[in-house]
């Protein structure tokens, strides 16, 4: 297997970015040091890199949780709920590669993953709710009816009888 890395130009001068310190904070946010140590410890191999992205946000009924899975099948994909916390497990098998193929480039992370959230007090973990579609998880975990918000309505003294 050959893998082919392009190097830059020097022959053009770029341009230097602007400062951007919102930029600056995004790249922080998604900086990975154990990414960048990896190439460290050759035995834990590509199966250390592999770590989706999940958002989560609350609504005004549920927790949801949508973590990017693409090319990952549902057998390979496990949602477990222990008491207050929410485990997302699986692997992403690696594609075989042929020796006599010409690679430019090799991104694509495989290997297992697990990433464990903790429940806020006030939800539903026997209704939760887990879809596949289009490799985007999304798994919702409905708030029990009493810490739903509640809308009262407000009556003037003319509807009071």
């Amino acid at each position: 297997m050959n893998i082919v890395r392009r190097q830059e130009s020097k022959l053009a001068p770029q341009a230097q970015p602007e400062w951007n310190p919102a930029s600056m904070l995004r790249d922080f946010m998604r900086w990975d040091p154990f990414r960048e140590m990896a190439p460290l410890f050759p035995n834990q191999g590509r199966d250390a890199l592999f770590m989706p992205d999940v958002d989560v946000k609350e609504t005004p009924e549920a927790y949801v949780f949508k973590a990017d899975l693409p090319g990952i099948a549902e057998k390979d994909i496990e949602v477990s709920l222990t008491g207050n916390r929410m485990t997302l497990s699986g692997k992403r098998e690696e594609e075989r590669r042929e020796e006599k193929e010409t690679y430019f480039a090799c991104e694509r992370s495989c290997g297992s993953f697990s990433r464990t959230f903790t429940l806020p007090a006030g939800t539903e973990p026997d209704k939760a709710r887990a879809d596949l579609k289009n490799g985007v998880l999304t798994v919702s975990v409905p708030k029990k009816p009493e810490v739903q918000p509640k809308t009262i309505p407000v009556q003037g003294a003319a509807q009071k009888s």
